[in-house]
């Protein structure tokens, strides 16, 4: 059965593939997957018929027979271990490959988002210009701790995998900022994930989508 996937009429990223709908795709992309996609509004995402399916109101669900699922990390942790190619055979290998997605989901991404709120919507606050730089440095304690553990390799344990895939997706975020810029071999390793062709593929799937709504 080809599964559903929710993501946003008009997603706010401006089709840069940072809705959490990418997350998706691109694991399904990789495993060769085909699936469907159902457009929501904002206002259609909160209203009951998604709400039972995602109790936040918010994008990526997934929908495969019987099966409703949530949360971007939850969805490619399900994908990986339905279909080779995501995860490693081998058991300890597999282990640390779903540990990196935890890191990925738990460790890195929290501070990320918190400086894209600070930058979106604290500007005009009082106390912006003194926390900012707090917000920042805890983005760039996370960067160094794993530009350290990384080091000259390719991927963070062995061949590409559903970990890679998560941190590669979270690390995106920060390529506007000028952050990751600063840890060159963090940013070839972002690049290496871009240059995949199932990620090719995501991406622009998920533009098509931004490109056909600016022009509604």
């Amino acid at each position: 059965m080809t599964p559903t996937i929710t993501a946003f009429e008009r997603s706010p990223d401006g089709g840069k593939g940072l809705a959490r709908d990418m997350r998706v795709r691109w694991a399904l992309e990789e495993v060769g997957q085909p699936y469907d996609v159902r457009l929501l509004s904002f206002k259609a995402m909160k209203e009951p018929a998604h709400l039972a399916l995602h109790p936040f109101g918010q994008i990526p669900t997934y929908e495969e027979g019987g099966l409703a699922l949530f949360e971007s990390g939850a969805i490619v942790f399900h994908i990986a271990e339905r279909h080779a190619g995501l995860l490693p055979d081998d058991a300890n290998a597999r282990a640390r490959a779903i540990i990196w997605m935890f890191a990925a989901l738990s460790t890195m991404e929290p501070p990320i988002i918190d400086l894209a709120i600070a930058r979106l919507q604290e500007r005009e606050e009082a106390w912006y210009e003194q926390r900012l730089p707090l917000v920042e440095d805890r983005v760039r304690n996370r960067l160094g701790q794993l530009s350290f553990r990384l080091g000259d390799a390719d991927w963070l344990d062995g061949p590409f995998s559903a970990g890679d895939l998560m941190m590669a997706s979270v690390l995106l975020r920060l390529k506007a900022s000028g952050l990751l810029d600063q840890y060159p071999n963090l940013s070839a390793y972002v690049a290496r994930g871009e240059a995949r062709p199932a990620y090719k593929r995501a991406f622009e799937a998920q533009l098509a989508v931004f490109s056909a709504a600016s022009w509604t």
